[in-house]
């Protein structure tokens, strides 16, 4: 039953910032894939894909889909090696926006409509530059408001200051 409430929750947290007019690439959906299995643990990373994919049905699928879903598992499966402090925890945040933008525009420039060559690739990704540019903006702004969150309700599972070696 907590493993429906809280993929309710995800659904709730994910749709409004997705739904909402927003700027392209500005919703909550890297800091979720990051931080939910952080929190609540990698196997609420299924309910998080399954989130996005019914948020998808009503905004419409993309040729990417695969490459976008893809990439919310991998940042959901390499998040839980940044939880030891909250500068480690926003440098995997910047991780995972990357993790995004490479496969996503990968998928994007697969479908061939900048030629498959290098320089087809290399221009795929200078275009996508301003879209990453919202998605690390909106990254950080909605983690920000997840870690303040934690740290006001002392989430267990973070560890709030740095670790010294």
């Amino acid at each position: 039953m907590n493993y429906l409430k809280i993929s309710l929750g995800i659904f709730i947290a994910l749709s409004v910032t997705r739904f909402i007019p927003h700027p392209p690439n500005f919703t909550s959906l890297i800091a979720l894939s990051f931080y939910i299995p952080i929190i609540f643990g990698l196997k609420f990373i299924p309910a998080l894909i399954l989130c996005f994919i019914l948020t998808d049905f009503f905004i419409g699928f993309h040729t990417v889909s695969l490459f976008t879903w893809g990439s919310v598992a991998l940042i959901g499966l390499i998040s839980v090696h940044f939880n030891n402090g909250i500068l480690n925890r926003f440098f995997g945040v910047f991780s995972g926006c990357l993790v995004f933008y490479i496969i996503s525009n990968f998928g994007v420039w697969s479908l061939g409509g900048y030629g498959y060559n290098f320089s087809g690739l290399l221009n795929c990704y200078i275009l996508a530059i301003p879209f990453f540019g919202y998605t690390l903006i909106s990254s950080l702004f909605f983690s920000t408001i997840i870690e303040t969150f934690c740290k006001f309700f002392k989430v267990k599972n973070f560890v709030f200051t740095s670790r010294s070696s």
